[in-house]
């Protein structure tokens, strides 16, 4: 039986780092530094058990390269959880482990905000630097391009080539509800005078179907093999094909959508037919360019099939998936449902009018945008102007955001997420975690996914394990968290 698919985000931002050399690295690290320091409490990221070399496939293609692990770049732990770091040259944010697929849009929003608050607290901090502008995008428009990654749990007793093959049709062509929207092309890959707008920002970027890759060959699929759980019973599917929303409704169906689809491939259930296209990533391409999405694919099997028709086929399929095994698998059945419904109208909207999807999917709002734009001032698809459109759409400063003055649908309000900031979910091990450094920051000298290290003043440091996504939550821990009076206690309760 498929088990529960803890997941989250992780969100590499944009970053313009004005005046100087304009060094991004050291703009990042202003934003990273000057939260910390406002918050007054730092707990460093500990890198003992970083694999990012590991295949899950049991080899490595000769040639290809692992994320490179840089200890040397400002990286710190949050209460609510979360990881905020500098990655290469960009502020990152990873949320905590979320139990479901709105939690995780929950805490995605509150990444957000903590990017909001770094540009206020480097202003604050470092008033004579020049203020870095943070943006929620996935691409500079020089053909550079940076990530929002996924992260699910899953099974480890499934075979990787199982999932790999399985998930393909979906990363394909759930770009039509997930897409962030683009002006234009960057790569080689598409025929840049023929390309006025697309529906991913990212999909024009990846070059192979499966590899360990992230930032040269994208593979659609990803090979890491880094569970940060225990490597006998779990795997994490880490999912670098996605664009960062800023659409709550999007964020919502990229990650519920895919945890069903995953879930089903655990539970051994698929569609009635095999929906693989024949060429993934031209296909993946052809998608993110097909803005009447009435242009088929060619499938494996020779027949043919628009995103929109695999879509379709994906929701009937988990549909009944849902009526026969339940969607506990989703957090609870009340959210799993949600997924369902959410996923169903935005197919029907998509089908006969996107448009009508204005205030949920990101494509759809932006594409409208730019479009009005041009209608009023006669542009070209080349005028610099759209472009500028383009990346205002995903500022993240309130009174630059085009984003903020389109009244998009919300799932979370704003009260929900200020609290997200500083508290941890209470139904993952995050919970531990953050509550942890709340209480005992100057006792927690490092933190990652799967462990805790203590400096009880006394020698040797004490590591308390979190192998297990859904140990460590408020139920299993918040009564011993409270008859704690210090760290010393906590551990001597939990040796106990």
């Amino acid at each position: 039986m498929a088990i529960p698919k803890v997941c989250g985000i992780e969100t590499e931002y944009g970053i313009h780092a004005p005046g100087g050399d304009g060094n991004p690295i050291a703009a990042s690290s202003v934003l990273v530094n000057a939260y910390a320091t406002e918050a007054e409490r730092r707990t460093d990221w500990d890198f003992e058990d970083e694999t990012p070399a590991n295949d899950a496939r049991g080899f490595t293609r000769e040639g290809s390269l692992a994320p490179v692990v840089e200890t040397h770049l400002a990286n710190t732990v949050l209460t609510n959880g979360a990881r905020y770091y500098v990655d290469h040259a960009h502020p990152e944010y990873s949320s905590p482990e979320c139990a479901d697929p709105l939690s995780c849009v929950l805490y995605d929003k509150a990444g957000e905000e903590v990017l909001r608050r770094s540009m206020r607290a480097a202003a604050h901090v470092y008033p004579n630097a020049p203020a870095a502008v943070v943006y929620k995008n996935n691409s500079d428009g020089k053909g550079n391009s940076y990530g929002c990654h996924e992260n699910y749990l899953m099974d480890r007793a499934v075979p990787f080539a199982k999932v790999a093959a399985a998930i393909v049709p979906h990363f394909v062509t759930r770009q039509i509800f997930t897409g962030a929207g683009k002006v234009g092309a960057e790569t080689a890959a598409l025929d840049r005078s023929a390309v006025t707008f697309q529906i991913s920002q990212r999909a024009e970027f990846f070059e192979e179907v499966i590899g360990l890759e992230t930032t040269l060959k994208r593979p659609i699929v990803n090979t890491r093999d880094e569970p940060h759980a225990d490597p006998r019973r779990f795997r994490r599917l880490h999912v670098i094909v996605g664009d960062a929303n800023l659409a709550e409704v999007a964020t919502f169906l990229k990650v519920g959508t895919t945890a069903l689809v995953l879930a089903m491939v655990e539970d051994d259930v698929s569609p009635p037919r095999d929906l693989t296209p024949a060429d993934p990533v031209r296909s993946l391409h052809q998608v993110s360019t097909d803005l009447s999405l009435a242009r088929p694919f060619t499938l494996s099997d020779g027949s043919t099939a628009t995103a929109l028709a695999v879509q379709w086929e994906l929701y009937t399929a988990a549909r009944k998936y849902a009526d026969h095994h339940g969607l506990e698998v989703l957090g609870s059945d009340e959210v799993g449902e949600q997924v369902l419904q959410r996923w169903e109208a935005v197919l029907h909207g998509l089908e006969q009018d996107p448009s009508t999807l204005a205030r949920q999917l990101d494509w759809v709002a932006k594409r409208r945008i730019v479009e009005a734009y041009r209608e009023r001032h006669g542009c070209e698809w080349g005028d610099s102007r759209l472009a500028a459109l383009d990346l205002q759409y995903h500022d993240l400063r309130p009174s630059r955001s085009l984003y903020a003055r389109l009244g998009m649908e919300r799932l979370v309000d704003d009260e929900a997420v200020a609290s997200a900031v500083t508290t941890p979910p209470a139904d993952t091990r995050a919970w531990f975690r953050g509550q942890c450094l709340a209480r005992w920051p100057e006792a927690v000298v490092t933190a990652n996914w799967d462990s805790l290290v203590f400096d009880l003043g006394t020698d040797p440091l004490r590591r308390v394990p979190m192998m297990d996504p859904l140990r460590g939550t408020a139920a299993h821990t918040a009564a011993l968290l409270e008859a704690s009076a210090s760290p010393a206690q906590l551990l001597e309760r939990l040796s106990a």
